[in-house]
């Protein structure tokens, strides 16, 4: 314990460099800005910011995107609360309770509870990262190549969780992001895999056009087929933020607790992320909580619970990225794309050999969500007014950041016809209801699972059976299998039938 503190005290000697904490402000700023817009998501937003990470130091790069990450978990509680406008699907449940309390007139009450469930959810759950991930990277060191494909597998059974509802549907985009990633030169034996002849794709699809492409050229597609249709907001004008005293916070200690394990919790599972934290923290809530009777009205219990869930899932979700290189939601997948952009593999080697980037990441969360509540409480103003910018503009700027962002990597004008092509993808399996995260995850994720399959057929003379004698490798191909059928098996089974009373 002594070794990791002095380490993390190490990370935040470092974090005060000018460089890293500039990239955190920004991150912090543009977090909080992604939140607020209706018209822009967290994901895409660090989606967005993640070409202008390729000419940075790694460190640099993380703690950008991160801070984007934490902050865009409650940059959207401002519009929700004042004009029950959730920039994001996390602040739905937190609308509930928020707005129905600023209709009360005590808007800047409820700002204040989400300021203060934001800070303590956040900081609690920063802890249980720094002292999880390392007890996990040191098991995840006994894996071998057999071990490696049964976790990376888990990481892509379990994006079921965002099928929205549909297996089928999430399986088959797993598949297309599987297909996707075989594109190129093949790792193990250097043949040509599906590449038509063209020179531009035998070095691979790159992933980041892909998500620049499905995320955000295919959020302004669809924006453009509603006619931006979004209305400037007024009335901001007097809006504050007034934090309930030292007695009212400890009066819900128990239930912020709760609920920040809950979203740590929700977190660390693969595919799960901060919007199924929120709704999984105010469903707890709304079922076992002493106010569950009052939930919707607008009591402080509604506000606080999905929002500490939120916001702790962020540090729930550094554990399995860092520690095993599985990202645990959509913005960690994008941060493991920058890792890779750097030529950084996540997992347990990465504690061993780069300890001081991982606790300078560890410090980076402390600082900024303690910054980001600051911000929070004296910028309300400026940032609520971005909501009157015309959405057509936001989304012309979005463009503008695809487009950089698909000539980045290669300075092949190729990438951004496949950026524009998947976009094009993207928009489809919006209308028909298919979940786009999955073939990202396929694309990120399928060459490693390749890597470690071929690499483990290799050492085991072609035996496949393996897999499933080793025991972490089979412990884990279990869980596997039942992430995959107990979705289906579940409704079949027979429930209990309640007799009423006569």
């Amino acid at each position: 314990m002594l070794d990791i503190l002095t380490q993390l005290g190490a990370g935040f000697i470092a974090c005060f460099t000018p460089i890293h904490m500039l990239m955190l402000l920004v991150g912090l700023v543009v977090g909080l800005l992604v939140g607020i817009l209706p018209g822009l998501t967290l994901v895409m937003g660090v989606v967005l910011f993640l070409p202008f990470t390729y000419q940075m130091e790694v460190t640099a790069a993380i703690i950008l995107l991160t801070a984007m990450y934490v902050s865009g978990t409650y940059g959207g509680a401002f519009t929700s609360i004042l004009f029950r406008i959730p920039g994001e699907p996390i602040h739905v449940p937190l609308l509930w309770d928020g707005y129905a309390m600023a209709k009360r007139g005590q808007p800047a009450k409820a700002l204040g509870w989400t300021l203060v469930a934001a800070l303590i959810g956040g900081l609690i759950s920063a802890c249980i990262m720094v002292v999880l991930t390392k007890p996990v990277a040191d098991f995840a060191l006994q894996f071998s190549s057999p071990e490696y494909f049964a976790i990376v597998l888990f990481g892509l059974a379990s994006v079921i969780a965002l099928g929205k509802g549909s297996i089928p549907s999430a399986l088959i985009s797993l598949a297309i992001g599987l297909l996707i990633a075989c594109v190129g030169t093949d790792a193990i034996y250097g043949s040509y895999r599906f590449t038509f002849d063209l020179p531009i794709l035998a070095d691979g699809i790159e992933f980041l056009v892909v998500m620049v492409g499905a995320f955000g050229v295919a959020e302004v597609l669809a924006r453009l087929e509603i006619g931006f249709s979004s209305a400037p907001l007024q009335g901001v004008g007097g809006t504050r933020t007034q934090l309930p005293s030292f007695k009212e916070i400890m009066a819900l200690k128990g239930m912020m607790l709760r609920s920040t394990l809950i979203g740590h919790v929700v977190g660390v599972v693969p595919g799960a992320g901060a919007t199924i934290a929120s709704f999984v923290g105010y469903g707890v809530e709304s079922q076992f909580g002493r106010q569950r009777a009052r939930m919707g009205t607008g009591v402080p219990e509604g506000i606080v619970a999905p929002q500490s869930a939120a916001t702790a899932s962020v540090g729930g979700a550094l554990i399995p990225l860092l520690a095993l290189g599985i990202p645990g939601s959509g913005a960690t997948a994008v941060i493991l794309g920058a890792f890779m952009l750097h030529g950084i593999q996540p997992g347990p080697q990465v504690m061993m050999t780069s300890p001081a980037m991982v606790y300078t990441i560890f410090a980076s969360l402390f600082i900024g969500v303690v910054a980001m509540c600051v911000l929070g409480y004296f910028a309300i103003r400026p940032l609520v007014r971005i909501m009157d910018f015309p959405e057509a503009v936001v989304s012309a700027f979005v463009m503008i950041f695809c487009f950089i962002g698909a000539l980045s990597i290669r300075s092949n004008v190729t990438d951004l016809w496949l950026m524009l092509g998947f976009g094009v993808v993207g928009y489809l399996f919006e209308r028909m209801r298919f979940p786009i995260a999955p073939m990202v995850l396929g694309v990120i994720l399928g060459p490693i699972a390749e890597e470690a399959f071929m690499n483990s057929m290799i050492s085991f003379q072609n035996d496949w059976v393996v897999f499933f004698t080793r025991p972490i490798s089979g412990t884990i191909l279990a869980l596997v299998i039942l992430t995959l059928v107990l979705p289906v098996v579940g409704p079949l089974l027979p429930r209990r039938r309640h007799v009423p009373a006569e």
